[in-house]
């Protein structure tokens, strides 16, 4: 096949890191491999099931209930091309990285960047918290996708490696029990988070304001199963039609603000003060905004005391009682970590998208966190990560 990337496009494998940080990262993802539905359907929707198909230019797609999902450059760019050379072109799985799609090769990956454990949420064809398949014309066919999904992360991702990958879930997002069953199966096998819709009223789902969620979040404290609140999937910032992408790109950060305060206002964490809720590739800048906002409106504007008046915890409070975030690389904030609080920031690599700082991440880690106390070293790199996820850290941890 003719191919405009991949000659050359691969570069070799980088150095392996010098280690000085134990990393657990809290947001990465998997290109999902051609056969992670092969066998994991009932025998009735084999035929069915999300497929790859080769197209007419020699490029790889997805096929799904009737509509055509094209990998995009930016989906995969780890390792395939210096920075700021990828774009929106269709990809192959030859012109990605292995490690993308193969869980073998992203445990050596993590290894060549230093990254102790990674926790991976979904990609194109599921979307981040399984939209696609909830959204199927088929009910039937859309659960036993979704279901196998599931499987295929438990089976090859998980199961290989239970110290290296912890384990996220999607579930039914169109009906909260059986939203609800599915957190808890995946729960009995280990599962540790589910990937939800920042706001789902955006997909033309409940509100959070509904009470039709109550069900889930139930289902999640029981389970111990955190909430993962990954950014744009209730879909990307609105934008002139005439204006670049790279509008959307930058306010990734204002659509987790927006969606942090809608979870908070609902009063789901107040109904379910055990709930743990993870804001996902969001970073930390405006966290501190929204402290300082949420302390002016009950204490001087008051007008947000209405909503709170059968409550003995402030909002500001909830928030660093239930949220918590991770930052990729916000240098201008982390002198803000004991306002935002150091037990509630975690790390992310975002392998293997353009945001991604791998292979470089122990490098930046060290540049950013490198002057900062050993002890808050410790929490933010790994141990806030570990104790939320309750996942197991290696004998021993960096920084000493």
């Amino acid at each position: 096949m003719t191919d405009t990337l991949s000659a050359g496009a691969l570069l070799p494998d980088p150095e392996p890191a010098d280690v000085r940080y134990t990393i657990i990262s809290v947001d990465d993802h998997v290109v999902e491999a051609a056969d992670t539905f092969t066998g994991r359907v009932p025998q009735r929707f084999a035929d069915d099931a999300p497929k790859v198909v080769l197209t007419d230019t020699g490029d790889e797609a997805w096929v799904f209930d009737g509509v055509t999902y094209v990998q995009l450059g930016l989906n995969a760019v780890v390792g395939r091309n210096e920075a700021g050379e990828h774009g929106q072109e269709p990809t192959r799985f030859d012109q990605m990285r292995r490690g993308c799609w193969d869980p073998d090769a992203r445990i050596a990956d993590m290894d060549l960047n230093g990254v102790w454990a990674s926790l991976n949420f979904p990609s194109l064809i599921t979307g981040f918290c399984g939209t696609v398949y909830s959204r199927a014309s088929d009910p039937q066919l859309g659960h036993a996708v979704m279901q196998a999904w599931n499987d295929w992360i438990y089976e090859r991702w998980y199961q290989p490696y239970p110290e290296r990958i912890i384990p996220l879930g999607i579930t039914w997002l169109v009906d909260p029990q059986l939203a609800a069953a599915e957190i808890r199966r995946n729960a009995a096998r280990g599962f540790r988070a589910v990937s939800l819709p920042e706001q789902p009223h955006l997909l033309g789902l409940p509100s959070l304001h509904s009470g039709y969620w109550d069900p889930v979040i139930a289902a999640c404290v029981e389970t111990d199963t955190v909430v993962c609140l990954h950014v744009g999937s209730s879909g990307v910032a609105d934008r002139a039609p005439d204006a670049p992408g790279s509008v959307s790109g930058t306010l990734f950060s204002a659509l987790s603000l927006s969606a942090c305060v809608d979870w908070l206002w609902s009063g789901i964490p107040v109904r379910f003060p055990g709930v743990k809720i993870a804001m996902s590739e969001g970073g930390i800048g405006w966290v501190p905004m929204l402290l300082d906002r949420l302390d002016y409106i009950i204490e001087r504007a008051r007008f947000g005391r209405v909503d709170w008046m059968a409550t003995d915890i402030w909002p500001a409070e909830v928030l660093q009682r239930n949220f918590w975030f991770c930052t990729i690389d916000d240098p201008s904030m982390l002198p803000c970590r004991e306002r935002i609080g150091v037990d509630r920031i975690m790390l992310e690599v975002d392998y293997p998208h353009g945001d991604s700082t791998w292979p470089d991440t122990q490098a930046i880690v060290d540049e950013r966190f490198g002057g900062f106390p050993a002890d808050e070293v410790r929490k933010m790199t790994h141990e806030n990560a570990a104790k939320l996820y309750r996942h197991p850290l290696p004998a021993t941890c960096l920084p000493r």
